[in-house]
């Protein structure tokens, strides 16, 4: 790959077909932060998301700039192999293929069908790429053993080694966090929860932890962040009705009041069945909230086993978090491998070698 040309003498195109929060602070971070590139983006709105997966090549289909690029990085929501085979002119340029998450392990929830086609798709495109980046070493395993335990499953004329030769082309650089300047009056009491309000982070376990833990006369309060459905979901209405009093803040805050309230917290919880990186923990720890998260997904890479309790046991969690509340924090867990300033180096040589 030789794109090393000088610096704003690289096209390149950024295609992100679901710009959801993370992935669209992403695309502007690279657009801010990558300027030895002249980016041209094309991003679809986080919404329906079958449709997103399986028609960007129709949303893009009379959009995509007539000028050849040098370099094509689109995320692992594009369907990078039918946008090639309908623009030949596309066939050779080099390209990578960015997984934010993959549909392999990704939970279905109760009114969704499964599919196989947004897993195909994700495979379609890792073949297609040239080269095959990860946010974490989690995300890159997940989606290589799903690949396998798909084709197992192919009834017959398989391809073989399908998975090693996707290894070769895997890299692992992880989506950069800005930090948050932690507050010196810090409350060791204060407990966020800055997910969404979805099946995936699993709030219900949360919310019931939460009451087990007041109902044995812990003190705490909560703040309530991150993104919710117009309807109220369950496990909130529960936390509302069960102890206003402990609740601080409610609701997805402008920026700057969100991270003075990361900056006072002392714990940070997470209990999600399903995490790629773990942004928003990321960005809580860097302001000096203490991650309780589970011992699974992409935390083990992440944190010491001192900051992880058995996934899923709602016992386990109440357990540590009232030993934390009642005699006393850990120090503070490092985040700052994943920090802007160790990563800009890293994502300018994986984006323009040589």
């Amino acid at each position: 790959m030789e794109l090393n040309r000088g610096k704003q003498n690289i096209l390149g195109w950024l295609l992100s077909a679901y710009r959801a929060d993370s992935h669209g602070a992403w695309a502007d971070w690279l657009q801010t932060n990558q300027q030895q590139i002249t980016w041209n983006c094309l991003e679809l709105p986080g919404r329906h998301f079958r449709w997103r997966i399986r028609g960007n090549p129709l949303s893009w289909l009379d959009q995509l700039p007539d000028t050849k690029p040098d370099l094509i990085l689109a995320t692992s929501m594009v369907d990078l192999a039918t946008i090639r085979g309908l623009n030949p002119r596309l066939a050779q340029v080099h390209a990578i293929y960015y997984f934010h998450e993959n549909q392999f392990i990704y939970p279905a929830s109760e009114n969704q069908i499964r599919s196989v086609e947004p897993q195909i798709v994700q495979l379609y495109g890792a073949l297609a790429a040239q080269q095959i980046v990860f946010n974490s070493a989690f995300n890159r395993d997940s989606f290589l053993d799903g690949v396998d335990e798909l084709l197992e499953k192919m009834p017959d004329a398989k391809p073989a080694d399908v998975s090693r030769r996707l290894r070769k082309k895997c890299e692992i650089c992880p989506v950069p966090v800005r930090p948050v300047a932690p507050n010196p009056q810090k409350d060791e009491g204060l407990i966020v929860w800055n997910h969404r309000w979805e099946y995936d982070k699993a709030p219900e376990l949360f919310a019931s932890a939460m009451i087990e833990l007041a109902n044995q006369g812990v003190e705490f309060r909560l703040a309530l962040l991150g993104p919710r459905h117009a309807q109220t979901p369950e496990p909130l209405v529960r936390l509302r009705r069960v102890m206003p009093e402990r609740i601080i803040a409610d609701g997805k805050l402008p920026g700057d009041e969100y991270k003075a309230l990361l900056g006072r917290a002392g714990i940070v919880i997470s209990t999600a069945i399903h995490e790629f990186q773990g942004l928003s923990v990321m960005e809580a720890v860097s302001a000096g909230a203490r991650p309780l998260v589970p011992d699974a997904l992409c935390y083990r890479e992440q944190y010491p086993a001192s900051y992880r309790y058995t996934a899923g046991d709602q016992g386990a969690l109440v357990e540590k978090l009232g030993a934390w509340l009642n005699r006393g924090l850990p120090p503070e867990a490092d985040v700052s491998n994943w920090y802007e300033s160790k990563l800009d180096k890293r994502w300018s040589s994986l984006l323009t070698p040589g």
